[in-house]
């Protein structure tokens, strides 16, 4: 698959970045039927919200938004996989172009505004992986036009039940107006609230399924404060920290650092481990954290663990270095371990959280 898209990189670049991304889908649906990658190094296991990763990257949202290669993903190494975000009823998300390659900072700036193909869409093809092995989470999000956007979040509680890893609730997207709103501290402790008594209702007919919430890393402290209390007192099971970013550091070179949209990929690592680091003192080890923004190499992934998260997610970097960077990854973790005699990457977690700097908002 690594020399497939070597090959495929440059016809890729040469494309709008929105088909290219049609293009990789395409390619990782051949991935389904590539032999199995070798089996993994035990010190990369993870146990967390009661579930067992073989390693701890995982695919984040926003890369197989309608659950079509959630298998090729697992099967070129990730640890998990999470699609979406999915909304209740089909909606074309904003105006093309909407997606855009910051080549020259190994970022990417995107306003899709959760274009989705629907819970009935994307639900038929994850009843057809049941039984499949590999942990897959789902991201629930609401329509845009939506009466009560609460309901949505019940919704895709309700829908997926059945056929969810887990679930992300993601409220931290920039790109749908207002939907930051539901950050605030009412508003979310209702909206948890409601989720997990949906989750709870499901659990005889689909087992208790693990519910975690995405933040944004453009939260205030005193707002991550009332998002951490709040996640804590509710019961939620872990928070992925974080999603784009809105703002725009003054080193960014490419010509399009200006579109609007949630920045991702390299210049979003040093803004979102800082809240990683931020969320994990507050949290105090009640639940797991996700850190997600910027991995681009193994040190990078070194440096989320030890700012306190528990798993990984990455996306924007594989569009830089395409498929070979989970490989690459994992050994870079694996010889990180062997040369500071560590027993596994959960001892890693959170053990240089107080390196990061206290964010001054």
């Amino acid at each position: 698959m690594s020399a497939l898209y070597s090959l495929a990189r440059p016809l890729l670049f040469a494309m709008d970045a929105e088909k290219a991304h049609g293009a990789t889908i395409s390619l990782l649906k051949a991935a389904q039927y590539l032999p199995v990658t070798r089996a993994e190094d035990p010190r990369l296991a993870v146990e967390a919200f009661g579930l067992r990763f073989p390693n701890p990257l995982g695919m984040a949202a926003g890369f197989d938004k309608h659950a079509e290669v959630p298998d090729a993903l697992l099967r070129i190494g990730f640890g998990f996989s999470e699609i979406g975000t999915v909304t209740p009823l089909p909606q074309p998300g904003n105006p093309q172009p909407r997606l855009f390659r910051l080549v020259e900072d190994e970022g990417v700036i995107n306003r899709f505004g959760f274009n989705s193909e629907g819970h009935q869409a994307v639900y038929k093809r994850l009843a057809a992986r049941m039984g499949k092995r590999g942990i897959v989470g789902v991201n629930v999000g609401a329509n845009k036009d939506a009466a009560d956007r609460v309901d949505d979040y019940e919704a895709g509680i309700n829908a997926f039940a059945d056929v969810a890893g887990y679930f992300t609730v993601n409220i931290s997207s920039p790109n749908t107006p207002g939907l930051r709103d539901l950050q605030q501290a009412a508003v979310l402790d209702d909206l948890l609230a409601r989720v997990l008594d949906a989750r709870d209702a499901a659990v005889s007919r689909a087992g208790r399924k693990p519910v975690l919430l995405k933040i944004a890393p453009d939260l205030a402290l005193g707002d991550l404060d009332d998002v951490v209390r709040i996640c804590r007192s509710r019961g939620v099971d872990g928070i992925i920290v974080s999603n784009t970013t809105i703002t725009r550091p003054d080193h960014l070179q490419s010509a399009q650092k200006s579109e609007t949209g949630g920045l991702s990929g390299k210049p979003l690592f040093e803004l979102s481990t800082t809240m990683l680091a931020e969320t994990w003192r507050r949290v105090e080890g009640q639940f797991p954290l996700i850190g997600a923004g910027g991995i681009h190499d193994a040190q990078s992934a070194i440096d989320k663990l030890e700012a306190g998260a528990s798993l990984l997610q990455l996306y924007s970097a594989m569009v830089f270095a395409g498929p070979a960077l989970v490989g690459d990854i994992k050994r870079g973790l694996c010889d990180y371990m062997s040369a500071n005699n560590i027993a596994g990457v959960a001892m890693m977690t959170g053990t240089k959280a107080g390196d990061w700097p206290r964010k001054r908002l």
